[in-house]
């Protein structure tokens, strides 16, 4: 894989060029020092994956992000040795299509092959979802569908582009929203409590993790916590699991919408947002197969138009609209 490094501080452009070098496979092919020297070479020679500072003179990571993301967009992860300090800039960024974030290899710390391993599994999981295609098909609407129970559920998938997408449809929710939320967006547990508080902030709602053994209610919005999958139980509480352990993304939202297919009883509304990728469409499609309502963030609106085209192409979505007006149709279906 063809490797850029964004970054001003040259003991982290060490730690990350040690860090690539354990992988023959990768390569890089050059370093820029700040975002808009980043923004020209790009323009140049596109790599097929950037390791994105977010503190630089001149231009910022997250305005790095948008612009190339907006005139040459390829794979940025975002690369912080400080993340409680960085968090709202690293949401920021990933609202603007950046696809995760990790931490800045430690030079000089105990086996320097564990200390890459974070990145370079990032890496890998970039690699697996480079050039997967899709071509979008639009979905016939088919009625919401009625459970024995008058409970629901909006079960929410996201991934690059999610946390500025998530907080434009959870502001477009009163706080006494009546249905249950449940969110998975791809994001480290190191990260996802940070993502919790400022989603909460941003939008007025009650946000928090998801905790094992409790089940989705009304009031509260519940954030996929952990390195592993979230599923619905047939019991309708919230576990989290290591199988399948060969999920690229941990947590899996293909993984929760199965669940939720297979366990939930009253109404439920999927909604899959901008991503790169896969994961969520063959959920997605299971939920509409059980009569559920299947929502699909539209091309225009998504920052990256990955997961949703999926979707579409395998006629998961029954509806595919842009973002601002999928909060209004959660209205229509859930309030009295």
């Amino acid at each position: 894989m063809k490797i850029a490094i964004v970054n001003d501080m040259p003991m982290a452009v060490e730690a990350l060029r040690r860090a690539v070098a354990f992988e023959p496979a990768h390569q890089v092919i050059w370093v820029a020092t700040n975002g808009a020297e980043a923004v020209a070479r790009c323009a140049e020679q596109l790599p097929d994956l950037i390791l994105m500072d977010l503190i630089m003179p001149v231009m910022d990571g997250v305005e790095a992000t948008r612009q190339i993301m907006a005139a040459t967009p390829c794979a940025i992860v975002i690369v912080t040795v400080d993340r409680q300090q960085n968090v709202h800039r690293v949401f920021e960024a990933m609202g603007h299509g950046a696809l995760d974030v990790v931490d800045t290899p430690a030079l000089g710390a105990g086996n320097p092959r564990d200390a890459a391993a974070p990145l370079l599994r990032k890496i890998l999981n970039i690699g697996w979802l480079i050039g997967q295609r899709g071509t979008p098909v639009k979905a016939v609407p088919t009625p919401l569908r009625s459970g024995t129970q008058r409970s629901g559920l909006v079960a929410i998938g996201s991934s690059a582009g999610g946390p500025a997408a998530l907080e434009v449809l959870l502001k477009g929710l009163p706080k006494n929203f009546p249905a249950a939320i449940v969110l998975v967006q791809h994001v480290d547990q190191v990260f996802a409590a940070g993502m919790a508080d400022w989603l909460a902030g941003a939008s007025g709602l009650n946000v928090r993790l998801a905790r094992a053994g409790e089940p989705p209610q009304p009031g509260v919005v519940l954030l996929a916590g952990t390195n592993h999958h979230i599923r619905l139980l047939n019991d309708g509480t919230l576990a989290y699991t290591e199988e399948p352990v060969n999920e690229i993304y941990r947590p899996s939202i293909d993984v929760f919408f199965e669940s939720v297919a297979r366990f939930w009883r009253g109404d439920a509304v999927g909604v899959l947002l901008t991503g790169m990728g896969r994961d969520g469409a063959q959920g997605l499609k299971l939920l509409r197969q059980q009569n559920f309502l299947t929502i699909a963030q539209d091309q225009q609106s998504s920052a990256v138009y990955g997961m949703p085209k999926a979707a579409a192409a395998i006629d998961a979505a029954v509806e595919i609209r842009p973002l601002e007006r999928i909060a209004p149709r959660l209205m229509e279906i859930f309030q009295p």
